[in-house]
């Protein structure tokens, strides 16, 4: 392993194996996504794991889509998973490999199960089968059609790839053993008719394999040594195991680890395609989605992940992470690269009335204070000004230390204002602040030390209009995986994910670009949004600067 030496179970089973000489000491992992949706933060915890492992070991790691159902698998799925793991930072090389360019071998593969006597055509139907089966505390029946000859199986089974029969007329099953105690043995389907086209083999095939007979087979085509699979799969590898022993073929190991639950959240594409066509977020890249897409939108670094992945780490039982341990890693990551803005959310407008009317000064503001090599940016200051309209009370409580009437606060780098006198309208609401500058304080100094307050501020003359969306979690419920009896997860959706506002912000962020990060100085982490053009620059809300959620929840346990 690498010098930064990372411990888990999975780790130490795979050093032990390269230690004792299995697979001859190689370690070839692979990523086997089904393209029928957008990768999720669930999947790149096993995308970590996979080619993570792969990276200690000096090993190999495939990408593989496992396309073996028609009617959800698309090109666009394909793409995106791609481009997904490419923007996490892993590289699978040239082995990039489709599960249904294997069918032909597939095929075979079946028929040679046949000929040993191993598998059967069942006219049972879709029904008939499940109810054949049993339950976890009674025996499975075998089908009346268990016993066929091989030849007439053979001959079924050719005229299933012929097409001749309608969907769900006939399937081919294991023949294994409906007594056992695991459901997954008790004659598997392997093969059903779907009279579909497939995104990539056209209509080269009417039959197409059930998931638990590609998978195994298509590790063994490729060398896989070590199969890493979520805890769902357990109870799945005696039939991974079955299929590779009766076929007498390469044998790779499977392991199972424990799936990344996230508080506020859902890790299903079932459910996640659900929220898409029905309407509850605008796509899988949505910056709401929990998916990877949706999480690079609303302005998640990758390193942030990866370094939040490594944290959890690896694990047997299942568990629920709250989302503000991932959020606590992208606010880290983005304090220290982000550069600073301002921006006011809320703008109220302030005339400095001692300051010249044709006059600007220009300050140079840290970009990030935390990073000394970034440097400086340029921010105009005129007599005219925004500040937000949360930095004034007319009639200040107490702790209050922000502007007030005849109260001084400083304009960040700039001057230290006072206020002298409040314009209202004509229904009473504050519209604008009359203020006063020491011309001694320039930059933002007090030659006598004296403390005030810091403000952000945008010069009225020069400030840029841009749309902010300022994101929230999508549920209110932290277990979404626990929902009471009769409810669903429409019930639990927050009415405030997604709010639209504009902001004034300072001309530096004129030149930017799609993916672009800033603090909004006091305020909070963005993003610079897709839908953005030349005139219009849309922001997306990535996290507010500190986490309200976890206050929320524990005065909630006082």
């Amino acid at each position: 392993m690498t010098s930064d030496e990372r411990s888990d179970f999975i780790r130490d089973i795979i050093e032990q194996d390269v230690e004792e000489g299995r697979y001859d000491g190689r370690v070839h992992t692979r990523f086997p996504p089904e393209p029928n949706g957008y990768l999720h933060i669930g999947h790149a915890k096993a995308i970590s794991i996979n080619f993570g492992i792969a990276e200690d070991f000096d090993g190999l790691c495939n990408l593989r889509m496992d396309d073996t159902d028609p009617t959800k698998e698309e090109w666009e799925y394909v793409e995106a998973v791609k481009r997904d793991i490419s923007w996490l930072g892993y590289d699978w090389g040239d082995r990039f490999f489709f599960a249904s360019d294997y069918f032909e071998q597939l095929y075979q593969w079946a028929v040679e199960l046949i000929k040993k006597g191993k598998a059967y055509v069942d006219d049972l139907s879709p029904e008939q089968i499940s109810a054949y089966r049993g339950d976890f505390t009674t025996p499975g029946r075998e089908s009346p059609y268990r016993d066929r000859s091989i030849e007439e199986n053979l001959d079924l089974f050719e005229r299933m790839r012929a097409g001749e029969f309608a969907e769900g007329e006939r399937v081919l099953r294991a023949k294994i053993d409906m007594s056992s105690p695991n459901m997954n043995m008790r004659d598997p389907v392997m093969y059903r008719i779907l009279h579909e086209s497939h995104y990539k083999q056209g209509e080269d095939w009417c039959i197409y394999p059930t998931y638990d007979w590609t998978h195994g087979q298509s590790d063994s085509i490729e060398g896989v040594t070590h199969s890493l699979c979520s805890l769902e799969f357990e109870d799945h590898r005696p039939l991974y195991n079955w299929f590779l022993e009766a076929l007498e073929i390469y044998h790779p190991r499977q392991i199972e680890f424990a799936r990344l639950n996230l508080s506020h959240t859902v890790m299903s594409k079932r459910y996640l395609l659900q929220l898409v066509e029905e309407g509850y977020v605008d796509g899988w890249d949505d910056p709401r989605m929990p998916t990877i897409s949706g999480m690079r939108r609303r302005g998640f670094p990758a390193s942030a992940i990866r370094a939040f992945l490594d944290e959890i780490g690896v694990a047997k039982a299942e568990s629920l992470i709250d989302m503000d341990m991932l959020e606590h890693f992208v606010r880290d990551e983005l304090n220290r690269s982000a550069p600073r803005v301002m921006a006011v959310m809320d703008p109220l407008k302030v005339v400095i009335q001692n300051y010249p009317e044709d006059q600007t000064d220009v300050f140079e503001v840290d970009i990030n204070p935390e990073d000394p090599e970034s440097g400086k940016r340029k921010v105009p200051f005129s007599r005219v000004l925004y500040i937000e309209r949360g930095d004034f009370r007319e009639d200040p409580p107490k702790k209050f230390q922000r502007l007030a009437p005849g109260r001084e606060v400083r304009l960040k780098r700039a001057y230290l204002i006072t206020c002298e006198d409040v314009v209202k309208d004509e229904h009473g609401e504050i519209v604008e602040l009359r203020c006063t500058y020491d011309p001694e304080t320039k930059g933002g100094v007090t030659p006598d030390g004296r403390y005030v307050r810091t403000l952000h501020w945008v010069s009225s003359e020069h400030a840029l209009d841009v749309e902010v969306r300022l994101y929230d979690r999508l549920f209110t419920k932290a277990d979404m995986g626990d929902l009471p009896e009769g409810t669903g997860y429409g019930d639990y959706l927050n009415p405030d994910s997604l709010r639209l506002t504009t902001a004034k912000a300072e001309p530096s962020l004129a030149e930017a670009q799609p993916g672009d990060r800033f603090q909004f100085y006091r305020k909070s982490y963005v993003c610079v949004d897709p839908d953005s053009t030349g005139d219009r620059l849309i922001f997306n809300r990535t996290l507010p600067l500190r986490s309200t959620w976890a206050k929320i929840a524990q005065r909630m346990k006082q």
